[in-house]
C-alpha cells in the first residue's frame, strides 16, 4: 500500500510540475519555473523508487494516465480550456485503461 502511496505523490508533483508550464511563460516566470523543476524532480525520483517494485510499464501507464486526467481538469477549470466530445470519450478511455489494470492485472507485482 505504501508503493501506492509514492505512487500518488508522483502522480500529484507530475501534475502540478505539468500545470506550471503554462504558467512559467515560456519559463520567463521564476516561480512557476521552479514548480516545474522541482515538481518533475519529485515526481521522477518517486517514479524511480515505484519501479522497483511495480512493474514498469504499469506503473508509467497508472502515472501517466492519472496525470493526463488530473492536468485535464486543471486545464479546463484553472485554464478554462474546452474539451470537446472527442477528448472527453478518449479521456473517458484512459480512466478505463487504468481501472483495468488495477482491478484485473496479475502483471501489476514485479515478480
Amino acid at each position: 500500500m505504501k508503493i501506492y502511496l509514492l505512487l500518488l505523490v508522483s502522480v500529484i508533483a507530475e501534475t502540478i510540475a505539468t500545470s506550471m508550464v503554462k504558467a512559467s511563460d515560456g519559463f520567463t516566470r521564476l516561480g512557476p519555473s521552479v514548480a516545474v523543476v522541482a515538481g518533475y524532480a519529485i515526481s521522477f525520483y518517486g517514479l524511480a523508487h515505484v519501479v522497483k517494485v511495480l512493474n514498469l510499464g504499469i506503473a508509467y501507464a497508472i502515472w501517466a494516465g492519472m496525470g493526463i486526467i488530473l492536468v485535464s481538469l486543471i486545464s479546463y477549470f484553472y485554464y478554462h480550456q474546452k474539451l470537446d466530445m472527442p477528448a472527453i470519450i478518449g479521456i473517458a478511455f484512459i480512466i478505463v485503461g487504468v481501472m483495468i489494470i488495477n482491478l484485473f492485472s496479475s502483471s501489476l507485482i514485479e515478480k
